[in-house]
């Protein structure tokens, strides 16, 4: 179900290509995330770049703190076809490295590279060889004189740090950038965000920065996205989570799903359960995300444990079952289809959701006149 009037008018940027993503202009919000891994174990960091690159994320950052990393992200670079921006810090030879190496974008601050003539060899590097640089301002790695000039990090130290690194850039007549302007703190990164977003065009990457575990960083990272985005501010995003880098993926999905930015995969409309309800809502959810998660066409499917909410939201839905004694209601396509009995429930579901999902491909292919929807 959506709301007719649940519109979000993106802010006007320039576009960069990260590889084979478009981040800015009017492309698709992309979601990002980083490896965990040590980039000297090239099997370990592959393998968790596949399982990312499984739960469609459309870049991956991998940390590159030395040059024997750099020779490791040769290997990488070759083992997939996923956009790679390389982490860079400090040393301008690392980056000069994986420039030389392949990687799609850069990670760096400019203004801890070194002197102007390392900067400006970096970014002539970069134009040379069509790599994006992204600019990354954090809240915990301020210069020490804005520390001091400031006393604690605060949007105007963020911004001021932020415009300094641009200004290299535009010294340098490097365009090709994106830049981020985290913090910890969700006030203080919204309202840095909101002032850089006013003052310069390039695209924004967001991000919560250390937002804490998976669920404490889920919802600080919910509230600050969740309000930017809102206000059309922001083109690519991490959600940093202490947790395994493909629920970072998962809940940027959900972020930008449940604001109609991006489809991906079935979303699940799903009730609390109460004492109204006919069958086990919380088991049988578990169970359908598990079995549904290869999916990546877009599709809704509601399950609800009672008749009060139930027929309303099953009829919305591409798929519904409302929980009904003694047997429940599965709609299809907002008409009635079938009554299952709770121990069918699971299975007749995803055959269900399966076989819609092949339907649709089939009109797809065939010219039908089915929804287009941003994957």
């Amino acid at each position: 179900m959506k709301y007719a009037g649940a519109s979000i008018e993106r802010r006007r940027c320039r576009q960069v290509q990260v590889g084979s993503v478009p981040v800015g202009g009017d492309a698709p919000i992309s979601v990002q995330t980083m490896t965990n891994t040590d980039t000297l174990d090239v099997a370990s960091t592959l393998r968790q770049i596949d399982r990312i690159q499984a739960a469609g994320a459309d870049m991956v950052r991998v940390s590159v703190p030395s040059l024997e990393a750099a020779e490791s992200f040769r290997q990488i670079r070759s083992g997939t076809r996923i956009p790679l921006i390389a982490d860079v810090h400090f040393d301008y030879r690392i980056a000069l490295r994986v420039i030389e190496l392949g990687a799609d974008c850069l990670r760096i601050n400019p203004g801890n590279i070194g002197r102007r003539e390392r900067i400006a060899e970096v970014v002539g590097a970069a134009a040379d060889a069509g790599t994006v640089l992204r600019i990354g301002v954090n809240a915990g790695s301020l210069e020490k004189d804005l520390q001091a000039k400031y006393g604690e990090p605060c949007p105007d130290a963020l911004v001021e740090s932020a415009m300094r690194q641009v200004d290299i850039l535009d010294e340098l007549g490097f365009d090709s950038y994106k830049l981020s302007i985290k913090a910890s703190e969700v006030f203080m990164a919204v309202e840095s965000y909101r002032r850089i977003a006013r003052q310069i065009d390039a695209p924004l990457h967001l991000g919560i920065t250390e937002a804490g575990a998976a669920r404490a960083g889920t919802v600080k990272s919910a509230i600050g996205l969740g309000v930017l985005l809102m206000e059309g501010i922001g083109d690519t995003l991490r959600i940093s989570l202490a947790a395994d880098p493909v629920e970072e993926v998962k809940v940027g999905f959900e972020l930008l799903k449940s604001l109609h930015l991006r489809t991906r995969g079935v979303n699940i409309i799903a009730c609390p359960s109460c004492s109204r309800q006919n069958f086990d809502v919380i088991a049988t959810v578990n169970e359908l995300e598990r079995r549904l998660e290869d999916i990546t066409d877009p599709l809704e499917l509601a399950v609800i444990g009672c008749y009060v909410n139930g027929p309303g939201e099953s009829r919305a839905a591409d798929i519904g079952v409302t929980g009904a004694d003694p047997r429940h209601l599965m709609y299809v396509g907002g008409e009635p289809s079938a009554k299952l009995g709770t121990g069918e429930l699971i299975d007749r579901l995803e055959a269900e959701v399966r076989a819609r999902i092949e339907q649709n491909r089939r009109e797809k292919t065939s010219g039908g006149d089915i929804p287009v929807h941003q994957q």
